[in-house]
This record gives structure tokens, sequence and C-alpha cells, in this order.
């Protein structure tokens, strides 16, 4: 497997915008399937944002219109933009591929 490795994070306020960043060590083009997902404090990981390797993308209903993924194959980097952040953004986010690499998180809190 291989160490994904997140970047991005921070506190900003609510409405405010953040960008996260998921460096591969290696070629992104061949990953069919790049996510992200986000676990807050007491609650279950979940699923935020998925993106193919055609660019085909879908969205966690809460996110919809809000966040928008993209990946770009010749930086080796996935992409999350999050803007109109809301208190209940704040997670620890996490990139993940289909063949089942981690990284290692990144915090974003958003406060009223």
């Amino acid at each position: 497997q291989v160490q994904l490795v997140e970047s991005g994070g921070g506190q900003v306020q609510a409405v405010g915008s953040l960008r996260l960043s998921c460096a591969a060590p290696g070629s992104i083009f061949s990953i069919h399937v790049m996510r992200w997902y986000r676990q807050a404090p007491g609650k279950e990981r979940e699923l935020v944002a998925m993106i193919l390797s055609s660019g085909v993308t879908n969205y966690a209903d809460s996110v919809k219109g809000r966040f928008t993924i993209s990946r770009d194959n010749a930086k080796n980097t996935l992409y999350l933009q999050m803007n109109s952040l809301k208190p209940e953004d704040t997670a620890v986010y996490y990139c993940n591929t289909c063949n089942g690499d981690w990284g290692q998180g990144t915090q974003v809190t958003v406060s009223p």
C-alpha cells in the first residue's frame, strides 16, 4: 500500500473556504477511484466525495454545491475545494484510493 499525504487543513470561520490536497508518492493516472472521507469526533467515518479516472464525480448530499473534488494526474495530487464551510464540517479529512491507500488525515475546524 501507498502512504498518501494530506495537507491544507486548519481553522476557519463559518462561510470561509479551505483547499485540501492529497499527494501521492507515485503516479495516480491509473488509479480508477479516489475519495475524500471525514470523521468527526464520536461519529463514524463518512464518504464526502469521490472522483473517477474519467473525471466523473459524486458528493455526499451534505456537501453538494459547496465542495469540489478534483485530481491533477500530472502532479499526482487529489484536491478538495471546500467553500461556504459550516461548523458541522469540522472533522479530520482523509484521502483514499480504490487500492486501499490512506493518508494520515488533516484536521478541519470551522468556528461559528
